[in-house]
């Protein structure tokens, strides 16, 4: 229970990923925020849970990230973890995707750490964890958007890791590969009618076909390098970029 007395916001954590590191953080005995979209009956099973406080906020808009953090109140973990897909070519893909999807993806994380950082300052011990992906680090065909938004996402990673690091401060992403999320399984009919293939042909020749591994990587392995990176051990992890891929970008 090494994370007793801290607080943790974690950004679209009503499912997913997000949910996964709630629970894990939870485990180690943070105090829980959480934020993101659902019916009212499984977010109110899902405060009560993990003793969790929830925030719904637009997090496309820099006014829905200030609700969100005067919400939350004192916040030790950050964990940007809300984000979007759309899966189109570049001469059709829609303008407004683009902005909600950089807005979404990469500009909240800004906002939500700006109003953080004074507070972990204060402080003097912080955690700011990314939830990128291995499209931060390598490009596929028709994801425009985010693509820019992640590669930018692990950017501004950089630069807070560089500013805060003497404030006790650390900021990594974690950049997965495939997970089996509802993000993922949505994007499966985009991909679909972008390529001409099937459901079993996206998931076998475009999801997995660049893991070595052919294995979807899960939400628990997601968590637990989320866990790792907010204990002592790991204070000297930060600008980091951990790929959790299965190998996908060693090539």
């Amino acid at each position: 229970m090494f994370l007793a007395g801290r607080r943790a916001l974690i950004t679209g954590s009503t499912s997913g990923i997000g949910l996964a590191i709630a629970r894990a953080l939870k485990a180690e005995g943070a105090d829980i925020v959480l934020s993101g979209f659902g019916e009212p009956e499984a977010i109110a099973a899902l405060c009560q849970e993990l003793a969790a406080a929830h925030i719904p906020a637009d997090l496309t808009t820099a006014a829905g990230a200030e609700i969100l953090m005067a919400g939350a109140g004192k916040v030790d973990i950050l964990v940007n973890n809300a984000g979007m897909q759309h899966v189109a070519p570049v001469e059709s893909f829609p303008p407004e995707k683009w902005d909600a999807i950089i807005a979404l993806n990469l500009s909240a994380a800004f906002h939500t750490a700006r109003l953080a950082v004074p507070q972990m300052k204060a402080a003097g011990w912080g955690r700011i964890i990314n939830v990128a992906s291995a499209h931060s680090l390598v490009a596929s065909p028709f994801k425009a958007a985010y693509v820019a938004a992640k590669h930018g996402l692990a950017g501004l990673t950089k630069v807070l890791s560089l500013e805060l690091a003497e404030a006790g401060i650390t900021a990594n992403c974690v950049s997965p590969g495939y997970v089996w999320t509802p993000l993922v399984e949505n994007q499966i009919p985009d991909t679909m009618a972008a390529r001409g293939l099937t459901r079993e042909e996206v998931m076998r020749d475009v999801l997995l076909a660049k893991q070595p591994t052919k294995k979807f990587v899960t939400v628990e392995e997601v968590a637990a390098m989320a866990v790792f990176l907010c204990s002592d051990a790991a204070q000297n992890i930060n600008g980091a970029n951990m790929s959790i891929d299965g190998g996908w970008t060693a090539e």
